[in-house]
């Protein structure tokens, strides 16, 4: 029997289709004959206390003018899934959090969620990091401007971000004497009502910030480095970083090795972390992305690795019942 997989994604018409990596998981799941099954986070709803979702038949095709088609609107149990990929991008808002909420009904109900709503719920993506300061460079979350004034002076050239935003949106680089330091700290704790993150500038940012994809805690042996083009510091290929594929070096697989057991103890089976020269800055869960370049460069078929993780759950979890 063909396993049924769902996907919670936005709106598929909109993707890029030479970079993004939900499209590549679909086309593997195709590969296999497994039925895919299209969501929209609008079209999850829970009614007496059953989880159901507006879906859509789906097909994908290895075409960059039609890679998708869509079948006619109708409603499912979301317990009529197998599994049930929730790839939804942030920002991580409480209509977010709300969808992890008709998920976890779904999960009780026996569908495997990918990732794990709970899970999900807890390991904010910038805030996650913070549970390993051994890997971590200085860092601080607060919205207390003085605690900031203290942080930026003692360590003179400092990143500070918001906790839920991604791609590199809204992202700061305060160095030494910026007069607008000051304004900064005001706009992202929104005067102080709302919290950032503040770290220490890690000038290796300039070789690359890369991305370290583990599925079920164990990484894949290569890196996309995204390297800042001449026009941003930062990043993220989203505001123009050019990725190159590397092999994991020692202290990546040190980084791995902390960070994966977590990881695959909260049932978080596809996550991405970032790591600038030494350290760890950040722990993606909601939508990793970076398989496809990966993918291309390396001659990997990371999807393939997913859909395995995904297949033996599901084979495990019907031996047992």
């Amino acid at each position: 029997m063909a396993i049924k997989l769902g996907v919670v994604m936005d709106p598929i018409s909109a993707i890029n289709y030479k970079k993004d990596s939900t499209l590549a998981m679909l086309w593997e799941a195709a590969a296999r004959g497994w039925e895919l099954f299209y969501f929209e986070q609008k079209g999850l709803y829970l009614h007496d206390g059953v989880a159901y979702g507006v879906t859509r038949d789906l097909k994908v095709f290895h075409d960059d003018q039609k890679w998708f088609e869509l079948g006619d609107e109708k409603v499912i149990v979301l317990s009529d899934l197998d599994v049930l990929l929730m790839r939804k991008d942030p920002p991580f808002d409480l209509e977010y959090i709300y969808a992890t909420y008709i998920l976890e009904s779904a999960q009780r109900d026996g569908v495997f969620i990918v990732n794990k709503p709970q899970a999900l719920r807890d390991a904010n993506e910038k805030f996650f990091a913070t549970c390993f300061p051994q890997c971590c460079p200085p860092t601080l979350v607060t919205r207390n401007m003085k605690l900031l004034r203290l942080f930026y002076e003692e360590h003179g050239d400092i990143v500070c971000k918001p906790l839920e935003a991604m791609g590199g949106a809204s992202i700061f680089r305060v160095q030494k004497n910026d007069v607008n330091s000051a304004v900064i700290f005001e706009t992202l704790t929104h005067n102080e009502t709302q919290y950032m993150m503040a770290q220490k500038y890690i000038p290796e940012i300039v070789k690359g910030d890369k991305r370290i994809l583990l599925i079920n805690g164990e990484p894949i042996p290569y890196a996309l480095a995204r390297i800042p083009g001449e026009a941003d510091w930062r990043g993220n290929l989203a505001v123009g970083a050019e990725g190159i594929a590397q092999p994991l070096s020692e202290r990546d697989l040190w980084i791995c090795k902390q960070v994966g057991p977590v990881l695959r103890e909260k049932g978080l089976y596809f996550a991405g972390v970032d790591v600038i020269g030494d350290y760890l800055t950040e722990v993606n869960v909601t939508s990793p992305t970076c398989i496809r370049e990966l993918d291309s460069q390396c001659d990997l078929n990371i999807s393939a690795k997913i859909m395995d993780c995904i297949q033996a759950h599901i084979t495990s979890a019907t031996t047992k019942a």
